[in-house]
């Protein structure tokens, strides 16, 4: 009888932390804090702020003078029972992140335009925020088909100089990525 109450309570442990722990990890990862798709005459919009920290070994190379960079990806798709869904349109946005030394400030890039921050947390708020970013044209969304978009938001690594890009191959914590899943209305 004690046997089995032992190996009944240690399965419930184990189912406990199976369910628990995943979202332990969830919390502490990157993830979308706002997000909003808005349809109108002009077109279709996306809106989101992702949260997420800086691990300690990126944001040293960063102080080192590595500049980091940030894309967001979304592709907008038509539903097709027919056939695999067709892909109407795919956008992208690129932020550079880099340390000024002599300057002691941080310049974020986005395009051709550069704005500096003092420190890191500011910097990193301009890069976290995307607000009415048209992602497809209105003449792009067919009336009465069944439309979603995937966005994707991740640090790339592959824009990274050369020679880090080979010393950070497998190590989990330059892997910052959210995607996201969302029907248009």
């Amino acid at each position: 009888m004690r046997r089995g109450w032992h190996g009944w309570l240690a399965a419930c442990l184990m189912v406990c932390v199976a369910v628990l722990l995943p979202a332990a990890v969830r919390a502490n990862g990157p993830d979308f804090s706002e997000f909003g798709i808005l349809r109108n005459p002009d077109g279709l919009h996306v809106s989101f702020t992702v949260r997420f920290d800086l691990p300690s070994g990126v944001e040293d190379a960063l102080q080192k003078g590595v500049p980091l960079y940030f894309v967001a990806e979304a592709e907008l798709y038509r539903d097709r029972w027919y056939w695999r869904d067709r892909r109407v349109n795919t956008t992208s946005k690129v932020w550079r992140v880099a340390y000024q030394p002599l300057t002691r400030k941080y310049r974020v890039t986005f395009g051709g335009l550069n704005q500096n921050f003092d420190s890191l947390d500011d910097a990193l708020a301009a890069v976290r925020r995307v607000s009415d970013w048209k992602i497809a044209e209105a003449s792009q969304i067919q009336p009465g088909s069944g439309h979603y978009v995937e966005l994707s938001y991740r640090l790339d690594t592959t824009l990274l100089p050369r020679p880090m890009q080979i010393g950070i191959g497998g190590q989990p914590e330059w892997t910052l990525l959210v995607e996201k899943f969302h029907r248009v209305d």
